[in-house]
């Protein structure tokens, strides 16, 4: 579940955010919907915990954010937050593997390659477990940044634009992949879009639009 209250983020010397409230059960899903620069990106950023609000409260699966120190946060997100960013951020220096094994890392927890194996088997990808990051296609890389973000069975899955760059065939999969992580964790799912596929391959999804409040944001 996510809860967010009177919600408000200032960029330094920059635009300030104010952004209406959201509620959303456990297993529920969110379209953040708006143009590029309304501010998706910015509450993904607050409900993960990566950005500190100017004013309000953000709760996610039962833990207020803002009872939690900077370093007690990093530990917390990396076990209750399942993150798709735009950019993948896999490194090249290691294997799929060994990319997915950071999340062990994160979470201060025990490393556990079983786990990793069938999380890539889910998802079709275990036999490139041993390659690089840069011998994989779009779609290979798409599907191993899914299995690292249910690695932890997360509790809330945040997806920020996952169909930008993406074909309607591969827009068609690569959301039945994300629905499937989500319902497979019973995660709450949060998608930023501005895509009007994401919102037909989820028609009983809650839509909250973006709104810019006060000054112009950067998304």
């Amino acid at each position: 579940m996510i809860e967010t209250r009177a919600l408000r983020y200032e960029y330094p010397a920059g635009p300030v955010l104010s952004f209406y409230d959201v509620d959303v059960r456990q297993g529920g899903v969110l379209l953040l919907q708006g143009k590029s620069g309304s501010g998706k990106s910015t509450w993904l950023a607050l409900a993960a915990g990566l950005l500190t609000p100017a004013a309000g409260e953000v709760v996610v699966a039962n833990q207020p954010l803002s009872k939690l120190s900077h370093g007690k946060r990093d530990a917390w997100r990396a076990r209750t937050i399942g993150f798709l960013p735009q950019k993948l951020h896999l490194s090249d220096a290691m294997s799929v593997e060994r990319n997915l094994a950071l999340s062990y890392f994160a979470a201060g927890v025990p490393e556990n390659l079983a786990t990793i194996r069938r999380a890539l088997m889910a998802l079709g990808v275990r036999e490139l477990a041993q390659r690089r990051p840069s011998q994989l296609s779009g779609g290979q890389l798409q599907r191993v940044a899914l299995a690292r973000t249910i690695l932890m069975e997360p509790k809330v899955i945040l997806a920020d634009e996952p169909t930008a760059s993406l074909d309607d065939e591969s827009a068609a999969i690569g959301l039945k992949l994300l629905r499937d992580c989500a319902t497979q964790c019973n995660a709450t799912l949060v998608i930023a879009t501005h895509d009007a596929r994401v919102q037909q391959a989820f028609p009983a999804a809650v839509v909250h639009l973006m709104a810019r409040r006060q000054a112009a944001a950067l998304s």
